[in-house]
């Protein structure tokens, strides 16, 4: 298990280099703000999906991943 600030750098330096610096800044500021709870939104998050589905759309998601890139 990693400690926090291991778990907060690496989660911090993924979100800017998926939606940059000031994206990130502004996800960071809506989350303190807000009252979110991550682990209600997870509970319902795929009910309306099949198992299929759901491993169908993270199929597609690791292919487009692993495929950037590359020349796309």
């Amino acid at each position: 298990m990693r400690t926090d600030n291991a778990l907060r750098y690496d989660v911090m330096g993924t979100i800017v280099r998926e939606y940059g610096d000031i994206d990130a800044e502004r996800f960071i500021s809506m989350i303190k703000c807000d009252t979110f709870d991550y682990t209600e939104w997870r509970r319902g998050q795929w009910n309306d999906m099949t198992i299929e589905e759901v491993y169908a759309e993270a199929v597609a998601h690791y292919e487009k991943k692993k495929n950037a890139g590359k020349g796309d």
